[in-house]
């Protein structure tokens, strides 16, 4: 293993107090717990905007802390979801009075972990709901999660979210909007190689010179099939048919009520992309992958679309959802309203994401 760090125990906390010294202007760290936040929290008046879960995903999810993006950020070990005292503690650091928005990846420690963190912050009058972002079509049911893994449109939603509450949505609008991002955002990822985690200091999975994964998790989950080696072009086809073709998927989800008072299920079917669809493309680069290639892969994806009847009207290529040094790439495609336009295009200023500034 050859890695940038020291004692792989501190490497977490290293981290981030490396990004607090880099990004003064725009961030704060707290340590024990660990969060991120905004250097201008709590915003009175605004609803804040909290994610979080393991660290190895950078940016996501403390690159995205900043106007117009989240408040606050709780990241976890690496590939370990942090835990509901961290998401508490931002909660009280970010509370602008009028409300907090957990945006949570379908995994099943980061459900769990969430949920008790909401029931914790409404116990001393925080008032809290959160939605859980399942878009990756691959599987069904993986090693880390019940349903789909939520992986590419978490960034989509925090970035539209973010500008809808630094707009002054108020919570219950907030919520909704990112449910319905989340309804309109498909993904798939797939592996050149592993990754290694530094605490265990050997590769997550094994890849022959000559194999590929196809629909792997950001974990290093395992995906739907491995074959051998492919063309971009054939790589970036597989991908995006997969999203394009896959059939509407009903899911139920645990959501806070406020009418209610309680937890309820909650029954949620996706919409196909048509025709005429307005899209936002994302290609991420899973952390090895240089952007060159993904520019590669992102040429494929419009032939494709265009192909298809769908219109790409706003795109992100980069480095955005990594799995530490991961080779591979994941592409999500997010069905667009003329609202979230506007709010994707909102100005915003964080370590890893600004524009319009």
């Amino acid at each position: 293993m050859k890695k940038l760090i020291n004692n792989p125990h501190d490497f977490v906390r290293e981290s981030l107090e490396g990004m607090a010294i880099a990004h003064p202007d725009l961030i704060k760290v707290n340590f024990d717990p660990n969060f991120v936040y905004r250097t201008d929290a709590p915003v009175k008046g605004k609803v804040a905007i909290i994610s979080g879960g393991g660290s190895g995903h950078e940016p996501m999810h403390a690159g995205f802390v900043g106007m117009g993006m989240l408040d606050a950020a709780c990241p976890g070990e690496v590939f370990t979801s942090p835990t509901p005292d961290q998401m508490l503690a931002a909660a009280k650091a970010v509370d602008g009075e009028v409300g907090i928005l957990y945006i949570v990846k379908n995994y099943s420690g980061d459900v769990m972990n969430f949920e008790m963190a909401t029931d914790l912050a409404r116990s001393e009058g925080i008032r809290v709901l959160n939605i859980v972002i399942d878009d990756d079509v691959t599987v069904k049911d993986s090693l880390y999660t019940q349903g789909r893994r939520g992986v590419g449109t978490t960034v989509l939603a925090e970035k539209i979210c973010g500008a809808a509450a630094q707009q002054g949505y108020d919570l219950q609008q907030v919520a909704a909007l990112c449910k319905r991002v989340n309804l309109n955002g498909r993904s798939m990822g797939m592996a050149l190689t592993s990754c290694t985690v530094p605490a265990k200091g050997t590769p997550t999975f094994a890849l022959g010179n000559q194999e590929i994964e196809m629909g792997i998790g950001i974990h290093g989950e395992p995906g739907r099939e491995r074959m051998s080696i492919k063309s971009a072009d054939e790589i970036a086809e597989m991908l995006a048919l997969s999203i394009i073709e896959d059939a509407s998927y009903t899911r139920t989800l645990r959501e806070w009520d406020e009418k209610m008072g309680d937890w309820q299920e909650m029954e949620l079917t996706d919409a196909n992309f048509a025709q005429g669809d307005r899209l936002l493309a994302f290609v991420n680069s899973m952390g090895g992958t240089p952007l060159s290639e993904l520019y590669v892969v992102y040429r494929k994806l419009a032939e494709i679309c265009q192909k298809q009847g769908l219109q790409i009207v706003r795109h992100l290529v980069g480095a955005y959802i990594t799995s530490l040094e991961m080779q591979g790439c994941s592409i999500t495609l997010l069905k667009l309203d003329d609202e979230m336009i506007r709010l994707w295009d909102a100005p915003v200023k964080t370590p890893s994401l600004r524009w319009g500034i």
